[in-house]
């Protein structure tokens, strides 16, 4: 096996990490601030993609379609977060079937309104064909992705760090009774992290769309991957849910190149000893 080679598959591992982290970044804040595993973000991902597909195809332009399916993700996570979850907070059993039920719906619908066939999107000339980067060649594309995540990364990085609203979440994730304590409407926070999350994911079915197809059930395969990334990176951490996606695009990429049979298994297994470990996760603070 040669070094190309193995530059290549780093490479693969990085860019599903990067989409990996644009998933799981507000997955993660949501989780961390409002205590909701909002089983329904893989679906906004697939609604987010199949949007982006339809309105790329319609109009020929692609960023019409990131911008499009955006939008309607983040209207989709508002009028969801202030019909169905909020008359149900507090009570984690019902809002973890509030957002499984508001899953399979998302789902039937754009299996309703799309098809069941495997879709992808037209990426733009400019970011289509390949990069040499030394000896290896590398779709400009995925390259493309690893650097929207840095963007996204960064950007989320100095809000939380830099930014009012940012420190009003930080104090949300360690003590939110507290932060209500103060003066601050909690609930406001809690809806507008939940439609950027929402916002979040449909720019990462977009973005997904250029490396993996849509299809029926790409929402839980992709939620799977979200909820490791969580769980290994930390409640409610950013940074963690960076470290977290890469670590798990890199295993993803090498355990199916060397041991395809067991490539769920080695997903998992970081996952299992993490939560035997560091059950907070590796950046995450203990609840």
């Amino acid at each position: 096996m040669s070094l190309s080679y193995v530059a290549v598959q780093i490479l693969n591992g990085l860019s599903f990490g990067a989409l990996l982290f644009l998933l799981a970044s507000g997955f993660t804040l949501i989780f961390g601030l409002m205590r909701i595993v909002n089983l329904a973000h893989g679906a906004f991902y697939l609604l987010g993609g199949h949007v982006g597909i339809s309105v790329t195809a319609a109009t020929g332009s692609y960023w019409l379609g990131l911008g499009c399916a955006v939008a309607v993700t983040a209207l989709v996570g508002f009028v969801s977060e202030r019909v169905l979850l909020r008359p149900v907070r507090n009570n984690e059993l019902l809002e973890v079937l509030v957002t499984v039920g508001l899953a399979f719906v998302i789902a039937d619908v754009c299996l309703w309104a799309f098809g069941g066939n495997p879709r992808a999107i037209d990426v733009p000339a400019y970011l289509s064909g390949s990069v040499a980067l030394g000896p290896v060649t590398f779709p400009r594309y995925r390259l493309a992705l690893v650097v929207l995540a840095v963007v996204v990364g960064v950007g989320l990085h100095l809000v939380q760090s830099r930014t009012r609203i940012g420190a009003v979440i930080r104090a949300g994730v360690d003590d939110r009774e507290v932060v209500s304590s103060l003066g601050i409407n909690i609930q406001r926070v809690f809806s507008a992290l939940f439609v950027f999350g929402a916002a979040l994911a449909g720019l990462a079915g977009v973005a997904g769309a250029g490396i993996l197809t849509l299809r029926p059930g790409a929402d839980t395969d992709i939620l799977l991957f979200a909820l490791v990334v969580v769980i290994i990176g930390g409640l409610g951490s950013v940074e963690g849910a960076a470290v977290g996606s890469m670590l798990i695009g890199l295993i993803d990429a090498f355990s199916r190149l060397w041991l395809p049979e067991f490539s769920y298994f080695a997903i998992f297994a970081p996952m299992a000893l993490v939560l035997m470990l560091r059950p907070q996760g590796l950046l995450g603070k203990a609840l």
